[in-house]
């Protein structure tokens, strides 16, 4: 198992992405702590059905993009499963309007919670990798932040600080063997994506080279990668995880 007895926070894991990418370190031996702002029914079900799976896993109730809540967090987990190895900045949310019609307070709710829960997280947990002298920490960006996206600047741009804030961070952590790296998703099929009209849904595939949306589970893999020593020589890398879209 290429996780084996390891530790990984991942944010944003009661669905989607963040819940594929739990269930694919889970299958690999990887004890998982997540996170949501209550603990919820939806975190409840992920708690046991990881348990399931032979590992060490539990929820927390917390707000990653406050920096105290973060801090409380962490030390919790390092506190419960005695080490971290691992982390996964996944949470995000999304206000999408044209920037006309887009308030401050969209903008703000949508950068803080993007790209300040990476900051918050990545401070919170870096003095633990620190003294172990090795950890792999992936923030999870988008092919928006890359090429940007109509009606999502908000969204573009807390994800475009996300990949600075990785390649800043990879140079500051390398010498500790503390690998930063960035994986961007483009259209992947989610609960939120069932919702869609067929019509919509095909146009928007017919624009993706592959013809289809990614999944929640191939994003997961590239995260294992990332993880694992797999890629024990790669940091600061910018990964596309999109079909080919166009302009990633």
């Amino acid at each position: 198992m290429l996780l084996q007895g390891q530790t990984a926070i991942i944010t944003g894991a009661t669905r989607g992405i963040g819940r594929s990418i739990a269930l694919r370190f889970a299958h690999e031996g990887c004890n998982i702590a997540f996170c949501g702002r209550t603990r919820s029914e939806a975190m409840l079900a992920v708690e046991a059905e990881l348990q399931a799976l032979g590992i060490q896993a539990r929820g927390y109730a917390a707000d990653v993009a406050d920096y105290a809540s973060a801090q409380a967090f962490v030390q919790a987990v390092a506190a419960d499963f005695g080490r971290i190895d691992i982390l996964v900045n996944n949470a995000g949310i999304t206000a999408d309007a044209a920037v006309k019609r887009m308030t401050e307070t969209q903008f703000d709710q949508v950068v803080g919670t993007n790209l300040k829960s990476v900051f918050c997280m990545t401070k919170a947990v870096q003095p633990l990798l620190w003294k172990q002298g090795k950890g792999s920490i992936i923030n999870i960006g988008s092919v928006v932040g890359i090429a940007g996206n109509y009606n999502q600047a908000n969204y573009a741009a807390s994800k475009a600080g996300i990949i600075g804030f990785s390649k800043s961070c990879a140079k500051e952590f390398a010498a500790r063997n503390i690998r930063v790296n960035v994986v961007c998703p483009g259209f992947i099929a989610t609960e939120m994506t069932d919702q869609v009209p067929k019509e919509l849904l095909d146009t928007w595939c017919s624009r993706i080279p592959m013809k289809r949306p990614g999944t929640t589970d191939e994003v997961a893999q590239v995260c294992l990668f990332f993880a694992s020593d797999m890629s024990s020589y790669l940091t600061s890398v910018v990964l596309p995880v999109c079909g080919g879209m166009e302009d990633a």
